[in-house]
């Protein structure tokens, strides 16, 4: 009975889903080309208002824990694991103030309705998990801009989504070169929990009553010198977070 329900209510999740990310497609269009990226940023918060919203249909509660407010006037390091996609909506609309950027794989900037585009002009960073190289040297040039212009980055550094829950190790890379070109940001560890449950069967059905639950840390500074220790800080509460998120 409840798997059956649960096919009916996802089959109008994706609908209502699928739906605003064609309809607020068109409108970041006419946003960003008629009236420049303030206006294209507000159609991007919106639109994820109503995706998590849609969750609801669904049962889910989004808890978003974050009891330390940040200040306005610096750029910010947002590090987070990662479970699935609907990781997303939440950072992008309860950490909107901060103009979050996201670090994504190029694949990404093409073939998704509202996605794509947001991706390509919202100020995201696109790079070639095939060419490391060129990554580091692109997450380079973000980290002055998003310096430049008061935004913050997004970064998850296990890679990849989980799909069980379990963090996987942090990749370095990436999160280090933010560290070192971002260096009068702050920084700070995002948990996230029950959010791989969305992907037990692959996003269909989608399970019914799931509390995503997200906390947001305190703050850490960048101290020269100490960026190694500051790396595995961050690892160590993201990881003890989503412990008492289970």
């Amino acid at each position: 009975m409840k798997k059956g329900f649960s096919y009916i209510m996802s089959v109008i999740f994706y609908s209502c889903f699928g739906l605003f990310l064609v309809l607020f497609h068109g409108i970041q269009w006419v946003c960003f080309y008629g009236f420049g990226y303030r206006a294209q940023k507000n159609a991007v918060e919106l639109l994820n208002f109503f995706l998590l919203g849609f969750l609801n249909l669904l049962g889910t509660c989004v808890q978003f824990d974050h009891p330390n407010p940040l200040p306005k006037d610096r750029s910010f390091i947002f590090v987070a694991n990662h479970q699935s996609t609907y990781d997303i909506p939440p950072i992008i609309w309860y950490l909107r103030k901060h103009h979050p950027k996201f670090i994504s794989k190029k694949e990404l900037g093409k073939g998704i309705p509202s996605v794509s585009f947001n991706l390509r002009h919202g100020g995201a960073l696109l790079i070639d998990r095939k060419n490391p190289k060129e990554a580091i040297q692109s997450i380079q040039v973000f980290g002055k801009r998003l310096t430049e212009n008061k935004h913050s980055a997004v970064i998850f550094p296990e890679g990849t989504r989980s799909r069980d829950g379990k963090i996987k190790p942090f990749q370095k890379a990436g999160l280090s070169t933010l560290l070192k070109h971002m260096p009068d940001a702050l920084v700070v560890p995002i948990s996230i929990g029950n959010s791989w449950r969305f992907a037990e069967h692959k996003y269909f059905p989608m399970p019914l009553g799931i509390p995503l639950k997200i906390k947001v840390h305190p703050a850490l500074e960048i101290i020269p010198g100490e960026n190694e220790k500051l790396f595995e800080t961050i690892e160590t509460i993201v990881r003890k977070g989503v412990k008492t998120l289970q």
